[in-house]
C-alpha cells in the first residue's frame, strides 16, 4: 500500500506541475504489488461475470493469477470479456435500469488502471465535480449547492437531464479527450478493449459502438473525463467569463444543475447547452430540462396564488432530494431539502417487497436485515431538515413488517398489541440526522 501511495503521489505531482503534459509512460508502475492493492480494493461480494469465477476462487492462487494478468495486460494479449448485463428495478413500477457486471479479473485490472488515472485527473477536475471522486460525496455536492443558492437568494436553477448518458458516450470523442493527458500505449489499448468488449444478455453478445456500461469499475472515471471536457471546462472557460451575474455548476456524474443570479444569463446558457452537447453526440431531454425560478419568495409564500400578488415558490430535484424554500421556527426564510416523492415511494416499495418475500424467515433474521436497510436509508437521506420524510419512512417500515408478519399463516395473529410488544424486543432504528453539514435553524 505504501509503495502504491508513493507512486500515486509522484504521478499527481507531475500532473500538477505540468497541466498540459500527456503521460506517455505509466504502465511501468503497475506491478504485482499494484495489482494486489487493486485486488484489495475490489469488492468480493458482487455478482459474477460471464466466466462465473468468484472472488474467492480467484483468490485461491492470487499471486499466480495476478502475475498472469500483469503479463497479459502489458504484452497486449489480454482479452476483455463481455460484460454481463442485468436489469435492476429503477422505481416502484416496472421500469428497470441496465447494469453491466464485468468478470472479477476484469474488475481487478480496471481498478488497477483507475488507480493510475485518478492522480492525474484529480489535479484536472473542477471544483464543482463531485461524483465518483476520492474524498468527495453526494452530500458535499448538496452542501455546495445549498451555499451557492443561498448566496444568490435562490436565483435561477437550470436543471439539465442528459438522455441515456452512459449509453451514448461517443468512443471517438472519449479517446480524443483521454489523449490530452494519457498516451501510454498499454493503458489506451486496455481502455479501447473495454469499450469494445461487448455486452452479453440472454446468451447473446452485442457490440455497441457507443456508451460505457454502468457497473464497470473504469466507467465512472471515463464518464467524468468525458464531461470534464464537454461541460466542466467549457463552463469555466467559455461560460463564466461571459456572464453578467454570479453562476455556479454543481455536478455529480451526469446529474447536474447550474445556479444563476441572473435570469438573462440562465436563459442564454439554456439555449446553448443542447447545441454544446449535440456536438459531442449527447442529447438533452427536452421535457426534463427546465429553468426554475428559485428566487427567495415573500414571507407569505404559502398563500394561494393571487391572494396578495405573491409569487409561489418553485422547487427542483437533485441527488434524490427536492429543494424548496420554507421558514424556520424563527420565521426566517431558508432552503431545505426533503426526500423526493419518487425516491421515498421507491424505498417504501422495496421494503414492502422484501418483507413479503422474507416473511417466513425467523424474526431475528428478518430484524437483522431490516435494521441494515433502515440504517442504510438514514445514512443517505438523514440530512438536516428532512425529519418528516424520515419519520414517514420509519412508520411505513413498521407498518409493512407487521402487515407481512400477520400473513405468515392463515391465523392472522399479529395484532397491533402483539406487534408493539415485539418491537420492544426488536426495536427498529429511529429516524436520525446523519449529515448536519448545514445549519438551517
Amino acid at each position: 500500500m505504501d509503495n502504491v501511495s508513493t507512486k500515486q503521489r509522484r504521478i499527481a505531482k507531475l500532473a500538477k506541475q505540468s497541466p498540459q503534459m500527456s503521460f506517455t509512460s505509466l504502465a511501468y508502475m503497475m506491478d504485482v504489488a499494484w495489482l494486489r492493492e487493486a485486488y484489495r480494493r475490489t469488492r468480493r461480494d458482487g455478482a459474477v461475470g460471464v466466466d462465473g469465477v468468484t472472488a474467492e476462487e480467484y483468490g485461491k492462487h492470487l499471486d499466480e493469477n495476478l502475475q498472469s494478468l500483469l503479463d497479459r495486460a502489458k504484452s497486449g494479449s489480454y482479452r476483455a470479456p463481455p460484460v454481463r448485463r442485468v436489469h435492476i428495478p429503477k422505481g416502484s413500477g416496472n421500469e428497470t435500469r441496465p447494469i453491466g457486471i464485468p468478470a472479477f479479473e476484469d474488475k481487478v485490472l480496471q481498478r488497477a488502471v483507475v488507480m493510475l488515472l485518478e492522480p492525474i485527473y484529480e489535479e484536472d477536475f473542477h471544483e464543482g465535480s463531485y461524483g465518483f471522486r476520492q474524498k468527495r460525496s453526494a452530500h458535499q455536492a448538496l452542501e455546495a449547492l445549498w451555499k451557492c443558492s443561498m448566496n444568490v437568494a435562490g436565483g435561477w436553477i437550470l436543471e439539465v437531464d442528459i438522455r441515456k448518458f452512459f449509453d451514448t458516450i461517443d468512443h471517438a470523442h472519449l479517446r480524443d479527450f483521454l489523449r490530452h493527458r494519457v498516451r501510454d500505449g498499454v493503458l489506451t489499448r486496455l481502455i479501447g478493449k473495454w469499450l469494445n468488449a461487448g455486452v452479453m444478455e440472454d446468451g447473446r453478445i452485442t457490440y455497441p459502438e457507443e456508451g460505457s456500461p454502468q457497473g464497470g469499475v473504469v466507467s465512472p472515471i471515463l464518464a467524468n473525463v468525458f464531461l470534464h471536457y464537454v461541460l466542466d471546462r467549457w463552463f469555466a472557460e467559455a461560460v463564466v467569463p461571459r456572464m453578467k451575474g454570479r453562476v455556479n455548476l454543481i455536478r455529480f456524474a451526469d446529474d447536474f444543475v447550474m445556479v444563476f443570479s441572473s435570469e438573462e444569463d440562465a436563459r442564454r446558457v439554456m439555449e446553448v447547452i443542447p447545441k454544446r452537447f449535440e456536438r459531442y453526440g449527447l442529447a438533452v431531454h427536452p421535457e426534463k430540462t427546465r429553468l426554475v425560478d428559485f428566487r427567495r419568495p415573500s414571507r407569505h409564500c404559502n398563500r394561494r396564488d393571487g391572494d396578495s400578488g405573491d409569487r409561489k415558490p418553485e422547487t427542483f430535484d437533485l441527488l434524490g432530494f427536492t429543494h424548496y424554500w420554507t421558514t424556520n421556527y424563527r420565521g426566517k426564510l431558508i432552503i431545505r431539502r426533503k426526500t423526493m416523492k419518487k425516491r421515498l415511494a421507491r424505498a417504501i416499495h422495496s421494503i414492502r417487497q422484501w418483507c413479503r418475500l422474507n416473511r417466513h424467515n425467523p424474526i431475528p433474521k428478518q430484524y437483522e436485515k431490516l435494521v441494515q436497510k433502515v440504517r442504510g436509508h438514514y445514512a443517505y437521506y438523514g440530512i438536516t431538515g428532512n425529519a418528516i420524510s424520515l419519520a414517514k419512512f420509519h412508520s411505513e417500515v413498521e407498518r409493512s413488517w407487521r402487515f407481512w408478519l400477520d400473513r405468515r399463516n392463515s391465523e392472522r395473529s399479529m395484532t397491533w398489541d402483539k406487534y408493539r410488544r415485539l418491537l420492544k424486543r426488536y426495536p427498529l432504528p429511529q429516524p436520525r440526522i446523519v449529515h448536519s453539514f448545514v445549519r438551517t435553524t
